[in-house]
Parts: C-alpha cells; sequence; structure tokens
C-alpha cells in the first residue's frame, strides 16, 4: 500500500509540475525571447519528451489510484466522496491529454515539420488553453487528495 501511494503521489507531481512549469514559467519566458519557429519547435521537442512521462503517469496513476480504492476502501460504494472527486478530477484530466496528445499535437508536429508557422502557433494555443484548463483540475486534485479527508 504504501508503496502505491508514493508511485501515486510521484506521478501526480511529475504530471501537474511539469504543467505549471510549462505553463507559468517556460511559456512566458520562450515567449519573450523566441520568435514563432523557433517557439515552435521547441514546443515540439518540449512536448515529445513531457508527454512520454505523463504517458508513464497516467498509467501509473490508473493502477495504483484503482488499487489503493480497492485495497483500502473496499470499493467505490466506500470510497468518500473526496476520493470520487479525485477519480472524476483525473479521469476528464487524461482524456483532455488525450485529446491534446492525438488532435492539436499531432497537428502541431506536423505544422512544424512542413514549417506553417501560422498553424502551429493555432495548434500551440489550443494545446495552451487545454492544458490550463489541466493545470486547473490537476491543483484542484491536489488539493484535494491533501485535504479532502478533511474537508469534504
Amino acid at each position: 500500500m504504501e508503496a502505491a501511494l508514493i508511485l501515486h503521489v510521484l506521478s501526480a507531481v511529475v504530471w501537474v509540475g511539469g504543467m505549471f512549469f510549462a505553463y507559468m514559467v517556460l511559456r512566458p519566458a520562450a515567449a519573450d525571447v523566441l520568435d514563432a519557429p523557433q517557439r515552435l519547435a521547441l514546443w515540439a521537442r518540449v512536448f515529445s519528451q513531457f508527454f512520454i512521462w505523463v504517458w508513464f503517469a497516467i498509467i501509473t496513476l490508473l493502477f495504483t489510484g484503482y488499487g489503493m480504492l480497492f485495497a483500502f476502501f473496499g470499493g467505490m460504494a466506500a470510497a468518500p466522496i473526496y476520493i470520487h472527486l479525485m477519480q472524476g478530477a483525473g479521469l476528464a484530466m487524461m482524456l483532455i491529454f488525450a485529446h491534446v496528445y492525438f488532435a492539436p499535437y499531432r497537428r502541431l508536429r506536423q505544422a512544424v515539420a512542413a514549417q506553417d508557422w501560422s498553424e502551429g502557433g493555432r495548434r500551440l494555443g489550443q494545446i495552451r488553453q487545454l492544458v490550463g484548463i489541466n493545470l486547473m483540475l490537476g491543483l484542484l486534485v491536489v488539493t484535494v487528495a491533501a485535504a479532502g479527508r478533511f474537508v469534504i
């Protein structure tokens, strides 16, 4: 149980922390110092590496989360509401990520390869909005995980 909890928390930290860094630090810094072709190529490269970690995080979160849910609470019916809130927000995050990965990110890579900077900028803007939503959901999940049993 302890190992599952540690892996679960570390996976969430990698994913949510990576989004926070990308959205709040890298995005404004890159916008200030790079022109569109360099910025779009940078983001395509950053996402290609970060998204591998997100896929591992998602797999780990699903296995450890449901493992702990059934081992510790005995299943969904016995789990407190904060567990259901974490699960729902986490699943929403996973669906948003899958959409980002299979639609706008794929199109961003294609635009960068074709040097279509206008299309690449549109796709990066779309990714930025969805990552912003996922970041808010991720921060909510972290808050519920840390304090849910005390306040909900």
